[in-house]
């Protein structure tokens, strides 16, 4: 009976000691929890950007254009294309940031309208790490984490369909962090539509302009805007301001036939008349999906791209040099599956239009030095 009791007791000491053990070390594992530090993203390089701008995640300050259409203003305080760029030995990467509170697109994920998407450095390519999940107008989200200690080129692209307000990046404390110079080669502006706005990739990197900057080394500007980039004379001014070594001209998708032939002439001009020898690059609308059975669709994209043709031609035929036509063949692949919405290139879409487009726009590139 004694043995018994003693058997017993010495099981419970030695339970209560493992509760013990247990709880001293959990409150240790807490207490070695490290504490994260946010850092102003102001004081990092801010890729992408045009032009400097009073309001750092606008991408153009639309008060110098008074007579730009309301809508593309608005448009154009998305940081579409916009990524902080820095470098850190943290193990750990989060961020702060704050946006608007405009409705949800139906269709874009959260994520590509008002999160955030980090690529990092790995074996000399940039690599997808992780997203910044949106979870309300102000949101905080741990990116990546338990990463080794070594320093890393990171690069955080921005929301693609909203105004940033704010944005901070968190890191270990006793970690460094500094801004990392421009990584890009060159300045290329691309004009265009919702498609180089990046509707509707998956998250922010993946818009096309993007994949180009990683693929290539260049530094691809996205002034996409979306559902309005219609070459109205105003908008040529503001395009034609723009210091850039080439121009891309994708927006095809949203002007009318008749829109075409009566403004991208001019457009070209005005943009020539600023910039002698920039090469020029016009691209045909990508095949809407949605033209495989919806007729008037199908025949208005025809119409757009028989249109801009016979624009270049007759820029070509007036003597203006230095430009060029990239057809719409092949950009999306013939498998009908990289749209989200017959419309929209999904992320294999914007896949697809990079590595169509890129070996094509490098190649006129090339023969100006600009590589």
């Amino acid at each position: 009976m004694k043995r018994e009791i003693l058997n017993i007791t010495s099981k419970i000491v030695r339970s209560v000691l493992t509760i013990t053990l247990i709880c001293i070390n959990s409150q240790f594992s807490m207490a070695q929890k490290t504490k994260t530090v946010f850092h102003d993203a102001s004081k990092f390089y801010l890729y992408g950007k045009a032009i400097n701008t009073t309001t750092r995640y606008h991408r153009i300050d639309t008060a110098t254009y008074s007579d730009l259409p309301a809508t593309i203003k608005k448009l154009l305080t998305h940081s579409a294309g916009l990524a902080v760029v820095f470098k850190t030995n943290s193990q750990t990467i989060s961020a702060k940031w704050c946006v608007t509170e405009a409705k949800a697109s139906n269709n874009l994920t959260p994520i590509a309208q008002k999160g955030l998407d980090l690529y990092i450095k790995k074996d000399g390519k940039w690599q997808f790490a992780g997203v910044g999940r949106p979870t309300n107008t102000c949101s905080e989200f741990t990116i990546v984490k338990s990463m080794d200690g070594t320093e890393k080129e990171c690069m955080l692209f921005l929301p693609l369909y909203d105004e940033l307000k704010s944005l901070e990046i968190g890191v270990d404390e006793g970690s460094n962090v500094v801004s990392l110079e421009n990584p890009f080669r060159k300045r290329i502006l691309i004009y265009g539509s919702s498609i180089v706005h990046g509707a509707s990739a998956g998250r922010p990197g993946m818009a096309y302009p993007a994949i180009l900057s990683r693929n290539t080394g260049l530094y691809f500007m996205n002034l996409g805007i979306s559902g309005n980039a219609k070459m109205e004379k105003s908008a040529a001014r503001m395009v034609s301001d723009i210091q850039a070594d080439a121009f891309v001209l994708d927006c095809v998708p949203n002007p009318s036939p008749q829109q075409i032939k009566e403004r991208a002439e001019d457009f070209v001009k005005t943009v020539r008349a600023k910039h002698e020898k920039a090469p020029i690059i016009l691209v045909q609308s990508i095949i809407r999906e949605q033209g495989n059975f919806d007729l008037d669709v199908k025949q208005r994209v025809k119409q757009q791209n028989e249109e801009i043709t016979a624009a270049f031609d007759r820029l070509k035929m007036s003597g203006i040099k230095d430009i060029y036509l990239i057809t719409a063949d092949k950009l999306l692949g013939d498998d009908h599956d990289a749209t989200t919405d017959g419309t929209h290139p999904n992320d294999l879409g914007f896949y697809r239009m990079a590595e169509q487009l890129g070996p094509q726009i490098t190649k006129i590139l090339n023969q100006y030095n600009i590589k």
